[in-house]
């Protein structure tokens, strides 16, 4: 998943330190108190927020309110923020409580909706119908797969090919080592191998 390029941040010394990701250095200024900062940041982090939780509850009412509260709480913890730190796992964390929080809250198990319509259209080389059709059902395949294998290892096979985090960042955010995450991960890989050998066959696993 395309992150963006690094940016270069200047020291207090007028030296070059180390290159941060637009995210993090968006994040470390508004933590700063660079309140256009935000702007940035906003526009970083919601899309691929919003894209975790509409996989995980199916709703895109419920993932956009989870995206907002999310922001918010951003917003409002921005204080404790540790400069230099990664705001993406942080990000994901306070998500991923938020959901976990929802989901108590609303008592209801969330399946796919084949209804929806949730594919990325690209109007530049729009696909035909049959590739539509294709991909559509071939998605599908894919979540019903995932909704059969353990949370544990769905959600850290996500984080890490869905959501595009380090094994480092998933670690992060689901509180636990990288060793836990790989191994989680790489179980995934194997058991959605088994059910979906053809649509995986050009997808390696998890990077080790």
């Amino acid at each position: 998943m395309w992150v963006g390029p690094r940016v270069t941040t200047g020291g207090v010394d007028g030296s070059l330190e180390v290159s941060r990701l637009p995210a993090d250095a968006a994040m470390d200024r508004y933590a700063a108190g660079d309140d256009a900062a935000f702007s940035t940041l906003y526009d970083l982090l919601a899309p691929r927020l919003y894209g975790y939780f509409l996989r995980q509850t199916r709703s895109g009412d419920l993932a956009d309110d989870l995206t907002q509260q999310t922001l918010l709480k951003i917003h409002r913890a921005r204080g404790q923020f540790l400069p230099g730190a990664a705001v993406t796992p942080w990000a994901f964390a306070i998500g991923r409580r938020l959901l976990i929080d929802s989901l108590r809250r609303h008592r209801r198990e969330v399946t796919p909706n084949d209804d929806d319509d949730t594919f990325e259209r690209v109007s530049s080389d729009a696909p035909s119908a049959d590739e539509l059709v294709a991909a559509q059902e071939t998605a599908h395949r894919i979540q019903r797969a995932l909704l059969r294998l353990p949370a544990s290892q769905r959600v850290a096979f996500e984080l890490v090919k869905q959501e595009g985090l380090t094994f480092a960042e998933a670690a992060e955010t689901l509180g636990t080592t990288v060793a836990a995450v790989k191994l989680r991960a790489h179980r995934a890989y194997e058991a959605l191998r088994g059910i979906l050998g053809d649509v995986l066959q050009n997808e390696g696993p998890p990077p080790t």
